[in-house]
């Protein structure tokens, strides 16, 4: 079952400094019955002005993954962690027991980023914060784990939840195929691009919610770039 949810019919802000749409229940734009997608409980599609961005704030029992689609993401956080994140790369937040962090597009020009957050498998433990490079050379044409709580994902960045996030990069026409356990909870957004998923078109930034495929063959009907989720 492949539920397509369009992106022009996504919740969503305008803060001027901030464009924000919201492909489940969050903040401002609250729907009781689209609270997540399993373990997936937010994915927002941030747009953010230069010099802008969200001051100190706490976080808890959460899992939060920064996917940069362009520009770059600078962040600062209690632990004394610092790291500028660009585009194609991944910083992932596990907030634990408590963390106050920033982020700030610090960059001339905007930054858009999807921020994806999984509820963890545990509550508590200690906060941490990293960030990697995943260049987009790396990952054309084949589907790259780039967060993970899932045994044997030893490249990707750990995060502590029964789920990892996979992204990839395919030219018009190639394919990819992933085959998760029926039981899962997938969600896939093209970052750019358009792409037909068990002869489902997805457009850019639309979101895919999937339940229940025994495999997926995507295929890119342009050139595209894509994050997936599979979670419990």
């Amino acid at each position: 079952m492949i539920e397509l949810r369009p992106f022009d019919k996504l919740g969503g802000a305008d803060h001027g400094w901030l464009k924000a749409k919201r492909h489940f229940s969050f903040a401002s734009h609250y729907d009781p019955n689209n609270m997540g997608h399993g373990a997936l409980r937010v994915w927002n599609d941030d747009e953010i002005a230069p010099n802008t961005g969200f001051p100190a704030h706490p976080h808890a029992n959460m899992e939060i993954i920064t996917y940069v689609r362009e520009g770059a993401i600078t962040h600062q956080d209690s632990l004394g962690n610092e790291g500028r994140t660009e585009a194609g790369d991944v910083q992932v937040m596990s907030a634990g027991s408590g963390i106050r962090h920033s982020e700030y597009n610090l960059e001339p020009t905007r930054t858009r980023i999807f921020q994806i957050w999984i509820e963890p498998v545990a509550r508590g433990g200690q906060p941490t914060w990293g960030s990697k490079p995943f260049p987009k050379a790396d990952r054309s044409g084949r589907l790259v784990t780039i967060a993970s709580g899932l045994d044997g994902d030893t490249d990707a960045l750990p995060i502590r939840a029964d789920a990892r996030v996979l992204a990839t990069t395919l030219k018009a026409g190639e394919s990819a195929e992933y085959e998760p356990h029926k039981a899962r909870h997938l969600y896939l957004v093209p970052a750019a691009g358009a792409v037909e998923i068990n002869g489902v078109r997805v457009n850019a930034r639309d979101g895919a919610a999937i339940r229940d495929e025994s495999k997926l063959t995507i295929t890119a009907l342009e050139d595209s770039e894509l994050v997936l989720v599979d979670a419990a």
